[in-house]
Order: structure tokens, then sequence, then C-alpha cells
């Protein structure tokens, strides 16, 4: 259900503005979107696990929360960020 350290390293790499940055939105939103993929394979083996999908629906929020400041602050970067993810909206 989680992701690994080596995919979570990964990923930072891809998405970071500079070679410390670990912090930034994007960063926050990829690192999310990539728990909320591996959680949502999990809901569909395991329907009745709602525990999980409290968590899901609470990481999928944070995400939202996140993708709205970035837009606020610059609908490019908002644009690359959801193509880059993969996220309608």
């Amino acid at each position: 259900m989680s992701i690994t350290a080596e995919k979570k390293q990964e990923v930072i790499k891809s998405y970071a503005t500079n070679k410390t940055d670990t912090g930034s939105p994007e960063v926050q939103v990829a690192i999310l979107t990539e728990r909320i993929n591996s959680l949502s394979q999990h809901m569909q083996a395991h329907v009745k696990d709602f525990h999980s999908r409290r968590g899901l629906l609470m990481m999928v929020s944070r995400r939202r929360k996140l993708l709205d400041y970035v837009k606020g602050k610059s609908l490019a970067r908002y644009q690359d960020l959801i193509q880059r993810l993969g996220i309608r909206r």
C-alpha cells in the first residue's frame, strides 16, 4: 500500500526544482499521487477496507488543496504538473 523509499526518491528527483528540493508543492503532489495510485489498487482488491478508504480520501483531499495552491501561484506550473502526472481536472 505504501511506496518504497527508492520509488519515493525517484519521484522526488524527477519533480524537484533543484538538487535539494523535497518540499515544493510539485514534489508533494507527485508523492501523494504515487501513494494514491498504490492505495487505489489495494482498494480494488479489498473493497470493504474502510480504514484505508478514509486514508485514501484524506490523501486525495490533501492533493486537491496543494493543486489549488499551485494553480493560484502559477497556472503554467499547474497545467504542466497535471499533464506530467496524468491527473484529469
